[in-house]
């Protein structure tokens, strides 16, 4: 049994709906989905990073030993999924970076990609990361 870790960014969200919204509602609708309250909207997430177990473990064990940063990733093992929002840009941002110097080539190139993602948060707020230990 191979074991992965995903990291799945928010893609895109829809309203799970049986029947079409009248037009009188719809614009309850798009303000709920403005707000983000998710009455019925179902969040569509895209894989766009994955790493083998072991490679994850070793490279979150390049972040400062005891860092929230490293406390936060270590969630997926202690937990088997975190996520990643805006509250946690500038920690990990600021944490990966830091590492980067003492990583190998592989991880360095992990970590521009989670800050590129964490970029991408930090331009539109209602973006996220969901991490995930997988089993195959």
């Amino acid at each position: 049994m191979s074991e992965t870790v995903v990291f799945s960014q928010l893609s895109r969200k829809f309203i799970d709906e049986n029947d079409a919204t009248p037009d009188a509602a719809q614009q309850v609708v798009y303000y709920s989905l403005a707000i983000g309250h998710h009455l019925g909207v179902i969040d569509c997430l895209e894989a766009a990073l994955s790493c083998p177990w072991d490679d994850y473990l070793a490279w979150i064990s390049t972040l400062e030993e005891g860092s929230t940063a490293r406390r936060k990733m270590e969630g997926v093992p202690k937990y088997g999924e975190i996520v990643i929002d805006a509250n946690h840009i500038a920690m990990l941002a600021n944490a990966f970076d830091a590492a980067l110097g003492g990583q190998t080539p592989t991880q360095q190139a992990w970590t521009k990609t989670l800050l590129g993602m964490l970029h991408d948060i930090h331009q539109e707020s209602a973006i996220y990361l969901m991490v995930r230990r997988l089993r195959d």
